[in-house]
């Protein structure tokens, strides 16, 4: 029983071929297609005034050089969005659970921001690493706790995305399961812990929301930094 808890973790595979990539490109399929009739459509409109929103909230504390990061944090934002809630439908695997698909969105893009600082500015990126008025003595730790922070980022994004939707979509399954076996027991005590399953399917859905967020936003406030 334990086991099975984490087996909704299990990337899904038929005839030996994993079907993580698919799962990847589901969000793609969501998107509407040019027609004759783009402009007015509604589905459209709201869409683009979604993608717009999010533009405007994300480049808001960048510069007019972090400008040119805002197609691929909004796309990177939007893709999350969509695998985190498209995660919460039942018998559906979200690929946002799995730590190698988290830290494979972090590294290349927080190493991107870092090199940019290096290219732009290296002595600013460098002097990150040494607060100004430091005691000589305490230059040698601080710039290797410094260091440290700063490689430590990237596994910190990926960690906290997963982390947060795997804890949830366990209490979901958990809270499921106590559901359906306390109905022929004790149903009173069943539909209490249905209506609990229902606040908490609504919490998590503004959790997958919010840690896609955090993670674009966290990317932008590094970007900020370098540039």
């Amino acid at each position: 029983m334990n086991l099975s808890f984490f087996d909704q973790f299990m990337s899904p595979h038929l005839l030996g071929i994993p079907l993580i990539l698919i799962s990847l490109l589901f969000p793609a399929l969501l998107l509407p297609s040019p027609r004759n009739r783009w402009v007015t459509n509604r589905i459209s409109a709201l869409q683009s005034w979604f993608i717009y929103t999010i533009t405007k909230q994300l480049m808001t504390p960048l510069n007019k050089k972090g400008h040119k990061w805002a197609l691929i944090l909004s796309s990177l934002m939007i893709f999350l969005l969509s695998i985190n809630l498209l995660g919460l439908l039942p018998y559906t695997f979200t690929p946002t659970t799995q730590l190698s698909m988290n830290l494979a969105l972090a590294f290349p893009l927080w190493l991107a921001t870092l090199l940019t600082g290096l290219r732009n500015q290296p002595s600013a990126s460098l002097g990150h690493l040494l607060p100004e008025g430091t005691p000589t003595p305490l230059i040698p730790a601080l710039i290797m706790i410094e260091t440290t922070s700063l490689l430590i980022r990237p596994l910190a994004l990926g960690v906290r995305l997963t982390a947060n939707l795997t804890a949830g979509h366990l209490l979901i399954q958990l809270i499921s399961t106590a559901t359906a076996v306390l109905f022929s027991i004790m149903p009173a005590v069943s539909i209490l812990t249905a209506c609990v399953l229902l606040l908490l399917t609504i919490l998590e859905v503004a959790v997958a929301m919010i840690q896609a967020y955090v993670f674009v936003l966290l990317l932008s406030l590094y970007l900020q930094e370098n540039i």
